[in-house]
This record gives C-alpha cells, sequence and structure tokens, in this order.
C-alpha cells in the first residue's frame, strides 16, 4: 500500500482503541486530526513521545485537533502501559491508542519500515484536515524522536495559509510576519493590506504582518 500523499483523501478505517472502537472519519468529524504511529508499546523513546503529546492536550484543543496514536500491539498492552506514560508525561492519556495488532491500519497508512527485520512501525504522522485531506506527512526512524512543537507549528501555519493568500517563511512561529503569495501583486498587495503593512524584498518576496495575528484559537 501506498503511502497516502498530500491532498489525498486520508484513507478511513475501524479499529479498537483505548477509548473504545471508532470508525477514523466519524471520529474525527469536522477536526483537524494527527495520526502518529510508535513501534511498540514499552519502549523508551516512545514513552517519551506520547507522554509529550498527553502533556500538550490544552494545545491541541485550541487548535481544535483531535490526536489518536497508533501501534502494533494489543489492547491489553496498551491500556497496561498507560501508566508508564502518564507518569513520564505528567499529564492523562485522554487520547485513544490504537491497536493494531493486525497491522491493518499500518499498512493502509504505510507506516512498516520494509527491511527491518520486524513488522512494527516507523515514526509516522499525518496532520489531516476537517475535509479529511491529508496536509502533512513525516516520517522519523525509530531510532528518532519527534518535535511535537514542530507539528504544533505546523498546523498553526497551515491553518493560518488558509485564511489567506500567505505562505510561512523558514522558522515561521505563531505571530510572525508571512509571505505574501505569488499569485498577488505587490500594488495589490499593498492595497489589500496597506502601503505600511506590506515590505517587498524582491518583487517575488514580499512580507506583511496582515494575518499574521495569532492563529491559535
Amino acid at each position: 500500500m501506498a503511502t497516502p500523499r498530500l491532498g489525498e483523501i486520508a484513507p478511513d478505517f475501524q479499529a479498537d482503541t483505548t477509548e473504545g472502537p471508532i470508525a477514523f472519519h466519524d471520529w474525527k468529524h469536522d477536526s483537524w486530526a494527527v495520526l502518529f504511529s510508535h513501534p511498540a508499546d514499552f519502549t523508551p523513546v516512545c514513552t517519551t513521545e506520547l507522554g509529550r503529546v498527553a502533556a500538550l492536550k490544552d494545545d491541541w484543543e485550541a487548535r481544535g485537533v483531535k490526536v489518536l496514536a497508533v501501534s502494533v500491539d494489543p489492547l491489553q498492552t496498551h491500556d497496561a502501559w498507560k501508566i508508564d506514560i502518564e507518569q513520564v508525561g505528567g499529564a492523562a492519556v485522554t487520547y485513544p491508542l490504537i491497536a493494531d495488532d493486525s497491522r491493518s491500519v499500518s499498512e493502509l497508512y504505510d507506516m512498516i519500515h520494509p527491511g527491518e527485520g520486524d513488522t512494527s512501525g516507523v515514526r509516522s504522522v499525518f496532520v489531516i484536515d476537517p475535509a479529511n485531506k491529508v496536509r502533512l506527512n513525516l516520517t522519523y526512524p525509530k531510532s528518532v524522536g519527534r518535535n511535537f512543537d514542530e507539528i504544533l507549528r505546523a498546523v498553526d501555519a497551515l491553518q493560518l495559509t488558509d485564511r489567506g493568500p500567505f505562505s510561512t517563511p523558514a522558522d515561521w512561529k505563531d505571530g510572525d510576519r508571512v509571505v505574501v503569495a505569488p499569485s498577488i501583486t505587490t500594488a495589490d498587495a499593498r492595497v489589500r493590506f496597506g502601503d505600511h503593512a506590506v515590505e517587498e524584498v524582491t518583487p517575488y518576496l514580499r512580507y506583511t504582518t496582515e494575518g499574521a495575528e495569532a492563529s491559535v484559537g
């Protein structure tokens, strides 16, 4: 199965989770979602990652994002492991952990790393918008823990650029100035945003503070 590509509809599925059975599209409804895989339960890097996701509960909710984890371990293992995750992360795990011991979800999203000698998942991340389209896909090797502050930053950028003719420059953070889309001329940008709100660095690189207001919430 090929990895779902940007702009494609994220595959729907049904699964058992630590929060009960779900049908993915119905569960996320009209929200953003972050679906992320981890190689195995009771492993050190995964414990820190899932603990961090739990600690960011308010940040996900402020952005209208539902989070959902998946691994190839069974439900009873997930339930036992949650105790360690909550101790490490300092927060309750209130998001679902998919029990994918059939590997159906992992294979549907191409999360199994070929040639690694096992059938556990890599560290994949899918950001999916309210229309169920894949908007971002990241894949880390099993040895490298993810930066969930970066994933939050990417969600902020996606949500902001959906609201206007903007792009975000390198190292952009919520509240920074943004790049005017190439589809708008500098003259039109100054009419739209105001003369003093547009800085032309080159004819194709124009910054504006318009639309750079906090995108969270």
